[in-house]
């Protein structure tokens, strides 16, 4: 096999590994569960991220018309009592919708389901915790994903090459940072900017673990293209491909923008 596409193809599974691993562990995705209840199984999903501008609606496919539900929520983090919404029948599922709150703002919940016969289930061993945003325009998310996957994909292309000596580890190089720059030093702001009301929150202005880990990321790049614009130093583009990899490999939004319900300040950290 073809030296060149080798170091090709073992970069794909690295970046798709990655990619898989940070959507199975990030806090923004659905909470899946599986259990057992009244002799049956079920697979659901409970959401954890949803549109500011609308309410968040919670279906469970649960083909038992016996079994009725109910959700417990409360605001995120509050002092307040917990409210109750009895979830609604349709057909073989169970719905009802959580309010919608204000951007970064979040609500802690857990469901409940029980039988003609008084059994109880507690859907998940602790509360869900669901975040709100402001909804992002296509024509900005689509590219900002697109360079950021690309990023990643050229990243980990350039590492193996470097490690293997290969001389077009420095074009590479080159090629990731501009990747980077344009999908998470540019486009990440302005997605930032809709769906939380703020450009950048990360370092000097704050202590979001997205923004921070986005910029240790982008200086390693840069340092790797400087270091290696008149001398080659492959091993400056290797570590700058083993960072961006340890930081993608971090779930995505950890820390991320919160809404201080006893304050109205949205604060990241």
């Amino acid at each position: 096999m073809n030296k060149t596409i080798f170091y090709w193809l073992l970069a794909i599974v690295i970046t798709l590994s990655a990619a898989v691993y940070q959507r199975a562990t990030g806090p923004t995705y659905p909470q899946k569960i599986d259990f057992t209840f009244t002799d049956k199984q079920y697979k659901i999903k409970l959401p954890r991220s949803h549109s500011s501008t609308k309410p968040c609606l919670v279906s469970l496919n649960i083909n038992n018309s016996r079994v009725e539900g109910k959700i417990l929520y409360k605001r995120y983090p509050s002092s307040d009592d917990l409210s109750e919404i009895i979830m609604a029948r349709e057909g073989e599922n169970l719905i009802a919708k959580l309010p919608n709150q204000a951007a970064a703002g979040k609500l802690k919940y857990h469901v409940l389901l029980n039988d003609v016969k008084n059994n109880v289930e507690v859907l998940n061993s602790g509360p869900i915790v669901i975040r709100f945003k402001g909804d992002v325009p296509a024509t900005v998310l689509i590219p900002h994903i697109f360079f950021m996957f690309f990023a990643m994909l050229f990243s980990n292309l350039t590492g193996l090459l470097a490690l293997g000596k290969k001389e077009r580890y420095k074009f590479y190089t080159i090629v990731t940072t501009l990747l980077l720059l344009a999908g998470g030093m540019i486009l990440g702001p302005v997605v930032q900017k809709f769906a939380f009301g703020e450009l950048w929150t990360g370092v000097p202005f704050g202590w979001d673990l997205t923004d921070n880990k986005l910029l240790v990321s982008f200086v390693f790049w840069v340092i790797a293209v400087i270091g290696n614009w008149k001398k080659d130093r492959p091993y400056l583009s290797l570590i700058a491909a083993i960072v961006l990899l340890l930081v993608y490999s971090i779930p995505h939004s950890m820390f991320g923008s919160e809404l201080d319900y006893s304050t109205g300040v949205i604060g990241q950290g």
